[in-house]
């Protein structure tokens, strides 16, 4: 099947080799504030979710996890803590640099970190055990080629598992989360970051994303079996796995 031409850049249908570029710009500009906007965006709410999302991963010691598009370090901590070696891959070394500073600071150690194009990474076939993604997935140009991509660096008997937003489906706070998202995220944006507009993208690319039964098609299409959708908050924010067999 042939790739189109355009793909979504927030409610914006741009070229399609335009986008990397865009959305690196993106994070490069919010890469400093990305985790202080994270606690304010969701009022600390995904603390939480990533650590449900890394209680499903089950991450064992000396295993080999790759948590792509994991730039600051959130998940990728929350693996190693279980023993597992984790390699931090993000297509953005400025997202990268935050999460080698954060990681200095705590004084963690033994994590890789790695700038990756998650459609096109440089790690052999079969290398790991797990691959995360939380938050990443909605930013990638094609997304069936970074899952594809995903299916071919783990191993036989791998998981993978993605967090990431979708649409709730309980009447009244889908809703009441619509205007939040769309007229408060991006004034935050602009008191915290000093920008609007990159949030602004960040909550029209979630309205552009798949729907929970399109994704999970999605991981079916690129190999995955044995796939689930856990849906959080009535599918505001929705855990996807799958296994290589």
């Amino acid at each position: 099947m042939s790739e189109p031409d355009t793909v979504p850049f927030g409610y914006e249908d741009i070229r399609a080799q335009d986008k990397t570029a865009r959305v690196g710009a993106v994070f490069s500009r919010v890469a400093r504030k990305y985790d202080i906007m994270n606690d304010a965006m969701s009022g600390g709410l995904h603390r939480v979710w990533k650590d449900r999302f890394v209680r499903r991963v089950k991450p064992r010691a000396g295993e080999t996890i790759l948590d792509m598009a994991g730039g600051t370090g959130d998940i990728a901590f929350r693996l190693a803590a279980a023993g597992a070696a984790v390699t931090v891959a993000d297509i953005n070394q400025d997202m990268l640099d935050v999460g080698l500073d954060r990681a200095m600071s705590r004084g963690i150690s033994g994590l890789v970190w790695s700038c990756q194009n998650a459609e096109a990474l440089s790690f052999p076939d079969r290398f790991f055990d797990a691959y995360t993604i939380a938050f990443g997935i909605r930013n990638v140009t094609h997304v069936a080629r970074a899952l594809t991509e995903a299916h071919r660096v783990l191993r036989f008997g791998g998981r993978f598992f993605c967090l990431e937003f979708s649409t709730t489906r309980w009447p009244g706070f889908r809703e009441a989360y619509d205007a939040y998202s769309h007229h408060l995220v991006p004034r935050l944006g602009a008191m915290i970051a000093g920008d609007a507009d990159s949030y602004r993208y960040l909550v029209e690319s979630i309205r552009r994303f798949p729907k929970m039964p399109e994704f999970e098609a999605m991981l079916r299409d690129a190999g995955f079996v044995r796939t689930k959708v856990e849906p959080l908050l009535g599918g505001l924010v929705a855990i996807h796995s799958g296994w290589k067999v």
